[in-house]
C-alpha cells in the first residue's frame, strides 16, 4: 500500500477533486469552507482561493478555467484568484439548498446534485448544465446526491444517493444526455461506512469513497468487491485518477463531523491524499459551455 498525505488542507468538507492533465494541477474544493485548492505534484505548490457561497464541485471546461457548482447555482471562473462570473442560478431562492457533487459528461454537459443543508429525505435534485448554460432537472426526490461515473462505452451512468447505502446504474444515451431504466448494482452495508463520492477506473471498475468508513473501494461493474484501500480518516468524501500516467488515486477527506477525540487522532483528516494505484484511470472530460 502507498498512500500519502500530500496536503494537509485541514478541509471542513474536502470533495469534488479533478485532474487538470494540460496545466498537470489537482483541483479540489471545501465545501462548507467555500474554498477552491490547486496542488501541482511537481512542485508541491497548493493555490487556494475563497469564493463567497459553499462551492459543492468543481469542472474543468474547454476553453479555459473552470466551473463551479456554488450554493446558487454555476458561476464560470477563469483562474484560481479571478472572479467569479454567473452563469444558471439555480435555487438562489431557496437559502436551505446548496449544490453538491457534480462531474461532465464526454459530450461537455455538466451533472451536479442539489440537497438541503439539514439532508432532509427527499430534498435533493440532480441536474444536467448543456453547452448552452441551460440547466434541467433530471432526477427529483433524492437526498444527497454524490458521486457520478459514466462507462468507458458511455452506455451506463453510475450514480449514488448516499442515503441509499448503494450505488445505482441507468441506461443511458449518450447523445441526449437521457437516463433510463435504474438499477442496483452495489449495496453497502451501514457498518462499512456510508457512500458518497466515486470514479471510474479504464478496466471499468468503480472505486467509492466510504464516509464513515475510513477507506475507499473498488468494485467490479457486477458488484464485487476487489480492493480496500485504508484511509487514515474516518469521513473519505471523493476521489479521481491523476499523474502523468492517470494512475495515482487522489482522495479528500473532511474535517466536518468528527468528535474532539477523533480530531485528535486523526491529524491528517480534511487533507488531501495521494495513492499509487497502478491502475489507470480516465481523463476527465470538460465542460464545453
Amino acid at each position: 500500500m502507498s498512500l500519502e498525505l500530500v496536503v494537509d488542507t485541514r478541509a471542513e468538507l474536502g470533495e469534488g477533486p479533478v485532474w487538470d492533465p494540460e496545466s498537470q494541477r489537482l483541483f479540489w474544493v471545501d465545501i462548507l469552507g467555500q474554498m477552491v485548492h490547486a496542488y501541482r505534484p511537481s512542485d508541491g505548490r497548493t493555490d487556494t482561493m475563497h469564493v463567497s457561497e459553499p462551492v459543492g464541485s468543481i469542472a474543468l471546461r474547454r476553453d479555459g478555467g473552470l466551473l463551479l457548482a456554488l450554493a446558487s447555482g454555476f458561476w464560470l471562473l477563469d483562474s484560481v484568484g479571478s472572479t467569479p462570473r454567473l452563469l444558471a442560478p439555480v435555487g438562489m431562492n431557496d437559502p436551505d439548498t446548496r449544490m453538491n457533487d457534480g462531474k461532465c459528461d464526454r459530450l461537455g454537459r455538466f451533472w451536479c446534485g442539489t440537497m438541503r443543508y439539514d439532508a432532509r429525505t427527499g430534498g435533493g435534485c440532480l441536474y444536467r448544465l448543456g453547452s448552452d448554460g441551460d440547466p434541467t432537472m433530471v432526477l427529483d426526490g433524492l437526498t444527497i446526491p454524490n458521486g457520478l461515473a459514466w462507462s468507458g462505452d458511455d452506455r451506463t451512468l453510475y450514480f449514488i444517493d448516499s442515503p441509499t447505502q448503494a450505488i445505482d446504474a441507468f441506461e443511458y444515451d449518450a447523445t441526449t444526455g437521457t437516463i433510463t431504466d435504474r438499477r442496483r448494482v452495489i449495496t453497502i452495508d451501514p457498518s462499512e461506512g456510508e457512500p458518497d463520492g466515486l470514479t471510474i477506473d479504464a478496466s471499468g471498475h468503480l472505486w467509492v469513497a466510504l464516509w464513515g468508513g475510513a477507506s475507499v473501494r473498488r468494485y467490479s461493474p457486477d458488484g464485487r468487491l476487489d480492493r480496500v484501500v485504508p484511509v487514515p480518516a474516518t469521513n473519505v468524501t471523493s476521489c479521481t485518477f491523476g499523474g502523468d500516467r492517470l494512475d495515482d488515486l487522489y482522495i479528500t477527506t473532511a474535517f466536518d463531523g468528527l468528535s474532539d477525540a477523533q480530531r485528535l487522532s486523526e491529524p491528517g483528516a480534511g487533507g488531501l491524499f495521494r495513492y499509487h494505484a497502478a491502475i489507470p484511470g480516465l481523463p476527465p472530460d470538460r465542460y464545453a459551455g
